[in-house]
């Protein structure tokens, strides 16, 4: 009797999985919503340099000031990042405005009287009423700061796909949600008050740190207290509450326009869901696996109550346990580390194929890349977010329903490749044709959640229970090294426009021909050890 027949005993799709993959999801709708923080709390408000001290004793309209104290770039609007070192007084006009020929001498005076923003910048805040862009003048030379920002947190994210990975393997899954629950909350908090843009950074780590933990346990809990019957769909439904949770990040970002309250407002929830997680049921076969067979059988017991089967539920012990799981258990002895996912040669190929999806993964790469410049599409960022988040759900109901039929290998290469001709397209169309751009983005951004639903489901299945954190933090770490480099990589487009776009889209097409590398698993039972891989 393998350990899917004993979960079959005290009811494998009953009560107490309805409601425990219920409350394991509540959390991943305010996951989306940190992830995506960036795009409205650090969003860039149309700015231009601040007028000299001395206009104040003017009595000018604030269309004159700007008139007099800065040029116009090529598009005929203000210049974010210089002004004329001394008013220009003879730009003014009775009617407001100036001829072209005054406009030519003032172009003059530019090559000579030009100076940066010594006494600091005006904001135009018509869709937030502070960001910390505003806050700590995050523009022109310090312009940079915003990606590296992201950078950081995407940084906390691999960290701690690192840390709690491994030691969620050696310590359990629960009691590793809960730490993670407690910190994102309160660096989450702590992010919202901070005074500093370095403090901002530090916290925003945590919170980094936090959704890896969050991210990687929450999965394993799932899919160690359900059938191989339902992996699919309930790993889909898991999919939708991050899709939802990006438009709920609309909404509240939409009522509350100050970065410091829009931080807070995600960050509070994850007190309540530290509170409940407590009643979370550590994963019976994980404590079987780990030579706690006494817990096990509790956990086992108490499920089988919850769902109405205290007679099954009583005749599990010990014995019956152990014969369950007797291989799963003589494998497991001893300790595993990261090492482990190269030592075989399986077990090597599979963790380099899927290295390189989760990381050119650009199922993270192209991914964050897309979804983290709202601001370049021309489009209200509310609408524009609304737009990306429901482009999931056709994309999700349709990967299900490859992965169920077609399976999961041909599906993560597909949506992946898709993506990246998608991205390698929108490069030809021209700035000017924002409609066809952005819906492109949008394809290519519904092929790459499509992917990012599939390749969780896909890893958690390829890898054996007794190292199964440690592969999937070491795939989420290389995708977070791929999301911490994605910011980065739009800076480039400074000096050459079309190259973030070349390298979001050609990624993406590497990754699905790194995928098809990988075994099936369709219809497959949870290998729980290294070997039961290597016999696959």
């Amino acid at each position: 009797m393998p350990f899917g027949d004993l979960l079959e005993l005290v009811g494998s799709t009953g009560r107490f999985q309805i409601l425990h993959v219920t409350l394991l999801c509540m959390p991943v709708l305010m996951m989306a919503s940190h992830n995506l923080l960036q795009n409205f709390v650090a969003a860039v408000p149309h700015h231009y340099c601040s007028a000299h001290t001395n206009l104040s004793q003017y009595r000018l309209s604030p269309e004159e000031i700007l008139l007099i104290t800065v040029p116009l770039d090529q598009t005929g609007k203000p210049q974010r990042c210089q002004r004329y070192a001394a008013p220009q007084w003879h730009l003014l006009a009775k009617n407001g405005t100036f001829s072209s020929g005054e406009q030519d001498e003032a172009k003059d005076d530019l090559d000579v009287g030009m100076q940066g923003c010594v006494d600091g910048w005006s904001y135009n805040m018509t869709e937030m009423s502070s960001t910390i862009i505003s806050d700590w003048d995050l523009v022109c030379d310090l312009r940079s700061l915003k990606q590296m920002g992201q950078t950081i947190y995407m940084g906390g994210v691999l960290v701690g796909a690192v840390i709690f990975g491994g030691l969620s393997d050696k310590y359990g899954r629960r009691i590793l949600l809960l730490i993670s629950n407690l910190l994102m909350a309160v660096a989450g908090t702590c992010a919202a008050f901070s005074t500093s843009f370095p403090l901002f950074c530090l916290f925003r780590f945590g919170c980094g740190m936090a959704l890896s933990g969050l991210g990687l346990n929450t999965f394993s809990l799932i899919v160690e207290w359900i059938p191989t019957r339902v992996r699919t769909v309930v790993g889909t439904i898991t999919g939708y509450c991050y899709t939802v949770g990006q438009l709920l990040l609309a909404i509240i970002a939409y009522f509350v326009r100050d970065w410091r309250w829009l931080t807070l407002a995600a960050s509070l929830p994850f007190y309540v869901f530290f509170l409940y997680s407590w009643w979370f049921h550590e994963s019976s076969r994980w404590l079987a696996i780990s030579n706690k067979p006494d817990r096990a059988i509790k956990n086992l017991k108490s499920v089988a109550k919850f769902n109405g089967r205290c007679e099954e539920g009583e005749k599990i012990d010990i014995k019956m346990l152990q014969e369950s799981m007797k291989k799963e258990m003589s494998c497991s002895q001893g300790s595993y580390s990261v090492l482990d996912l190269f030592r075989t040669p399986t077990m090597r190929t599979m963790t380099v194929c899927l290295s390189a999806v989760w990381y050119m993964l650009s199922t993270s790469f192209a991914y964050y890349g897309i979804a983290m410049d709202l601001q370049k599409f021309g489009v209200n960022i509310y609408l524009i977010q609304v737009i990306f988040g429901a482009v999931d759900i056709p994309a999700k109901v349709v990967v299900t329903v490859c992965m169920s039929f077609v399976g999961r290998r041909p599906s993560q290469c597909g949506a992946l490749i898709i993506a990246g001709v998608t991205i390698l397209i929108n490069l030809l169309v021209p700035h000017d044709k924002q409609t066809v751009r952005t819906c492109l983005a949008v394809l290519g951004k519904g092929c790459l959640a499509a992917s990012f639903n599939c390749c969780y489901l896909y890893s958690g299945e390829l890898y054996p229970t007794i190292i199964r954190q440690n592969g999937m933090g070491w795939v989420s770490m290389m995708a977070r090294i791929g999301a911490m480099v994605a910011p980065m990589v739009l800076l480039t487009g400074d000096y050459i426009p079309w190259l973030p776009g070349l390298i979001y889209g050609g990624a993406p097409i590497l990754s699905g021909v790194a995928a098809v590398f990988l075994p099936e698993t369709l219809g497959s039972p949870l290998p729980d050890t290294i070997q039961d891989v290597e016999d696959r």
